[in-house]
């Protein structure tokens, strides 16, 4: 049997603990590198297994369907008004299970079926709910796609950044009723002036899909979107380190229609357990150590992509400016796909996830690119020293994948240096 914290919270049932005994071993010591990952705190992991799991309250504070929520409300309005406060938004609603279920939220209360919508291309780092035909998105609206200018070999303009004469022109010649800024596999800042400055020239409204950059908005390390935006969307559980959920932030006016889409639009009983752990992380992130760890995410994904860079890889974009770096394996190594880079690093007890890169020759399924992210790891303590060592280790084990002593050995390595930094080495005491 695998010991874990969670062998005092479930006494009757060892094929349960077991399971999250072995899951709590393998975050705390191999390198939990995917973007989209983060380790919560203790307090947020303790309210989302709260009572509040055992209540139903359909509908908002002060409009329930239910009796028995005078305790539920007060929880969602305070997860709703430090959301506001952390922000600057004028409405927040925190009731979506998910960043998709936000997305298509947004796009119900403010799109009628058939509407145009021009967002990021999917294969040039946009997401599923930016019209995949995979996703309900594409079959409901009609999106079309902006991209990212073409690579090039000059260090000081690398190229495969937003390519903001293309949004314009797609905006000018296809005039969409809404325009989404944000993306899933960008390690670049992305600006919100110019998006709504081409919105406002074609009449559209601006959604700012900030799932993976949410908490560096919090802690000030990326443009906050807010002021310019007329919703913005985001998960909280990515560098915001909250609960696994959604959020929507908008102006007033479109309040009304935000609640709606969600609430009855969409979904039935708000999961107030996971609300209580999102009013947590927003208490959290607006605090002066939260904006320093944001600040140390992104020292940290610099220091990984340079160090990557000296191993051979090479950064999309020449680099990074927020939690994530896109890696183009080819240089690296032409026959090294993503999906093995990935099984192969796996092993090596360093998990990270294959994507496609701009212009990607190979599928979806197979991809030239390795997406990584530096927030877990940060959390857990790791500074730019250990990503440093982290980006020798990744290179070791993918030249020598065919080697399993090798492999064996960088997990070992891997161990070593997670035994350093458990980010709840202290949960019991808490």
């Amino acid at each position: 049997m695998v010991s874990s914290p969670f062998d005092a919270w479930i006494t009757n049932d060892d094929e349960v603990t077991e399971l999250l005994g072995q899951e709590w071993q393998r975050q705390t010591t191999t390198l939990q590198l995917i973007a989209s990952e983060n380790f919560a705190s203790p307090a947020v992991l303790a309210a989302t297994g709260s009572i509040l799991t055992n209540k139903y309250a359909e509908g908002y504070p002060g409009r329930r369907y239910y009796g028995g929520n005078q305790v539920v409300d007060e929880m969602e309005d305070l997860a709703r008004r430090r959301l506001t406060a952390l922000f600057g938004a004028d409405h927040a609603n925190v009731q979506p299970h998910s960043g998709a279920n936000a997305n298509v939220a947004v796009y119900q209360a403010l799109l009628e079926p058939g509407d145009t919508v021009l967002a990021m291309r999917l294969d040039q780092g946009g997401h599923l709910t930016h019209g995949s035909p995979a996703s309900i998105t594409s079959k409901w609206w009609n999106f079309v796609a902006y991209g990212v200018t073409p690579r090039s070999d000059d260090p000081e303009n690398p190229g495969e950044m937003i390519d903001f004469e293309n949004v314009r022109s797609q905006a000018l010649e296809h005039r969409p009723k809404m325009i989404v800024a944000g993306a899933t596999a960008y390690s670049r800042l992305i600006d919100p002036v110019p998006f709504r400055e081409i919105a406002d020239e074609v009449g559209a409204l601006l959604m700012f899909d900030s799932a993976h950059v949410a908490g560096l908005i919090a802690g000030g390390s990326h443009p906050n979107p807010v002021p310019y935006a007329d919703v913005v969307a985001f998960t909280t559980h990515k560098t915001l380190r909250g609960p696994r959920g959604g959020a929507i932030v908008c102006r007033e006016e479109h309040a009304k229609k935000i609640d709606s889409a969600v609430f009855p639009g969409q979904q039935g009983g708000p999961l107030e357990h996971a609300i209580a752990a999102k009013a947590v992380a927003f208490k959290e992130a607006a605090s002066p150590r939260f904006s320093t760890y944001t600040d140390q995410i992104v020292s940290n994904a610099q220091a990984f992509s340079a160090a990557l860079a000296e191993e051979g890889f090479r950064s999309v974009s020449g680099g990074t400016q927020n939690h994530m770096v896109l890696l183009d394996l080819r240089e690296f190594d032409e026959e090294l796909t993503g999906k093995v880079a990935q099984e192969v690093l796996d092993r090596a007890g360093i998990t990270t996830n294959r994507n496609t890169i701009p212009d990607d020759p190979r599928s979806a399924f197979i991809t030239s690119g390795l997406r990584v992210g530096t927030a877990a790891q940060t959390t857990a303590g790791m500074n730019e020293g250990e990503f440093t060592a982290i980006a020798a280790m990744m290179a070791t084990a993918l030249r020598n994948r065919q080697d399993e002593e090798a492999i064996k050995a960088v997990r070992r390595e891997v161990a070593t240096l997670c035994s350093g930094f458990n980010p709840y080495a202290n949960f019991t005491k808490q």
